[in-house]
């Protein structure tokens, strides 16, 4: 069985449901049998990493959210986040373009080691504070997860996998996805959003069920 996720690196709903959707994968009975496949999602196409900028001067200036609703929004993230296992320091984040990044995610594919990079890169952005925009921190988080580093070279002076990222971009939009996370479960259901661990399991039973 296969379960395909769209998801922005930059996401923090993306990263609360990779971890709950983990969590129920997990409780799976048959979690050996389904195939994880990650696709990429651009929230924002057009952020470009500007020194100096944080997220919350983003949220502000380009969202036009209020300074106060920001705060409240990231302590509740950080809430949130603390009970699946996950360190959110929003105020750290650094907007950035995630197209390397997304095509870097398909490399690792490519060598198993997808999930390692949506993890790392994860982590990277809403953890340590780091610029996913920046080659250099890009070169360093793929070599740590195992990709060749010639492989990253090439692909980061060059436009490997670029038309998969836009595949990926297009088929969401042919799909009607509108928003990320979004989890499509052998091609039949479908859950958006970072729903609870026991929401993904009963839809991974039901799909499985009518496969079987």
């Amino acid at each position: 069985m296969k379960v395909e996720i769209w998801s922005d690196v930059v996401c923090p709903f993306c990263y609360l449901g990779k971890k709950k959707f983990e969590n129920a994968l997990e409780q799976f009975e048959y979690k050996d049998q389904v195939e994880v496949v990650w696709h990429s999602f651009q929230l924002d196409p057009d952020s470009r990493y500007q020194p100096g900028v944080t997220i919350a001067d983003y949220l502000v200036k380009h969202k036009g959210y209020g300074a106060e609703d920001v705060k409240e929004m990231h302590s509740e993230l950080k809430e949130r986040g603390a009970a699946v296992g996950v360190t959110f320091n929003i105020e750290k984040a650094l907007p950035a373009n995630t197209f390397d990044a997304h095509r870097l995610i398909h490399l690792a594919e490519a060598n198993g080691l997808q999930n390692e990079a949506e993890e790392r890169f994860f982590k990277a952005y809403f953890t340590e504070g780091k610029n996913i925009e920046d080659k250099a921190t890009l070169t360093a988080l793929a070599t740590e997860i195992g990709l060749p580093a010639n492989d990253v070279a090439n692909l980061l002076e060059g436009d490997q996998y670029t038309d998969e990222v836009k595949r990926d971009i297009h088929d969401s939009r042919s799909l009607g996805i509108r928003g990320v996370p979004f989890f499509l479960i052998d091609e039949k259901f479908s859950v958006s959003g970072a729903q609870e661990s026991n929401y993904f399991l009963r839809a991974l039973t039901k799909a499985w069920v009518e496969k079987v």
